[in-house]
């Protein structure tokens, strides 16, 4: 971070120290709050809030109260919000949600804990010890119970929020009338029954829906090879139905404690670009990449792969609380979710490997300032935004 100290009387000469670049500022005075906030134009900025007024204005003033500037320039509205929301976090400990109008990102919750577990939309995040799955980001609250109402229709996990005391004299809901669950309340199922529904839910939400259609289609091939061609038409109607729900699924969602990607902005420096290493939906540190070619010590030089791979060593994982992570997946998903957005974001797949090559090709195209490449994820995830505005009118 730079540091300047201002003087009215040499406003001309500090104006031309600051450059016209996009920036994460604060101005200080001899006491009071410092004022914080980012801007496109840190020169253009700074003279409206500390440039020589002319009579009465309303537009705010700050040269008679700042003493001095501390500044970071950045390269891409992503890289500002991030830093705008560590630096606010350290200078208003109890407001900077308020400041930054940060929403947390709603996430599905799967209930371990419970001796019959379900499933809940939830904005908070428990710990390691709480012994619950996370699933998310979702854009809003609303997408997050859709897609939970649609997916447990494929299966018999109970709906209900109470805590079950199971009792054969207890009359039941309109879910188990509809045989939709498996109604451990009144001793509809053993405990090893629901266990098991259970683990098919769990493997549901990890695969991001796989398991169900392989399940499906194992079934479906089963049924046609043994010539049982109704049963095989209710399961590819079945297979039809869910297929569009796991195709809409946005790529971002998945287990928040294996939420891994890596994310290419543009950069302040000439000739680098920034990643962001993303592990378990905290942020990393920015990573700087020069593009110009290096070589090692033999003379041999190294891949922009092999480049990207030496420089993720060195990033320390990530680590903080349980509320910093659901900050940083609020800043995430704000992100992600924009109809137009700056820079690139590859998740790992279900090996936990991240697709270099394409990394390599997006490489290029944040720092030539090219459009990414069309991707299905994409399209999925402005699905889910359109779904959102259209369920507002």
């Amino acid at each position: 971070m730079v540091r300047l100290d201002f003087n009215p009387a040499q406003d001309a000469d500090f104006f031309a120290a600051v450059p016209a670049k996009p920036a994460v500022f604060l101005l200080r005075g001899e006491s009071g709050e410092p004022y914080v906030t980012k801007t496109s134009n840190l020169r253009r900025r700074l003279q409206r809030l500390l440039g020589a007024t002319e009579g009465l204005s309303r537009r705010l003033s700050l040269r008679d109260r700042a003493k001095t500037l501390e500044y970071t320039l950045t390269g891409s509205d992503f890289e500002s919000g991030l830093l705008l929301y560590q630096v606010l976090r350290e200078e208003f400990p109890k407001t900077y949600q308020q400041r930054l109008k940060l929403r947390l990102a709603p996430l599905l919750k799967l209930h371990l804990d419970n001796a019959y577990p379900r499933v809940s939309v939830t904005t908070k995040l428990g710990g390691a010890k709480s012994g619950s799955l996370y699933y998310g980001p979702f854009p809003s609250r609303v997408m997050a119970e859709k897609f939970a109402n649609d997916a447990l229709d494929f299966f018999k996990l109970r709906r209900c929020v109470e805590e079950l005391n199971p009792d054969q004299a207890f009359p039941g809901c309109v879910y188990s009338e509809m045989k939709m669950c498996l109604a451990p309340c009144f001793k509809g199922c053993t405990d090893e029954e629901y266990a098991t529904e259970t683990r098919r839910v769990r493997q549901f939400f990890d695969s991001g829906g796989q398991s169900l259609l392989r399940e499906i289609t194992a079934e479906r091939d089963k049924a046609s090879e043994e010539l049982h061609f109704e049963t095989a038409a209710l399961l590819h109607t079945k297979y039809e139905k869910l297929k569009p729900l796991v195709q809409q699924l946005p790529e971002i969602v998945r287990r928040i404690d294996e939420l891994s990607a890596l994310m290419i902005q543009p950069s302040a420096e000439p000739d680098h670009v920034v990643l962001f290493e993303v592990r378990g939906g905290r942020i990393s540190a920015p990573i700087q990449l020069a593009i110009t070619q290096t070589q090692d010590t033999g003379g041999k030089p190294h891949s922009m792969e092999a480049r990207i791979q030496e420089l993720l060593t060195t990033v320390p994982i990530p680590t903080g609380s349980a509320q910093e992570t659901m900050e940083q997946l609020a800043i995430l998903k704000r992100w992600y979710f924009r109809t137009s957005k700056t820079g690139e974001i590859f998740f790992t797949d279900e090996h936990g490997e991240l697709p270099w090559r394409r990394i390599v090709r997006a490489v290029s195209r944040v720092y030539r300032g090219e459009k990414p490449a069309p991707d299905l994820s994409e399209s999925a995830g402005e699905y889910w935004v359109m779904r959102e505005k259209l369920g507002n009118l």
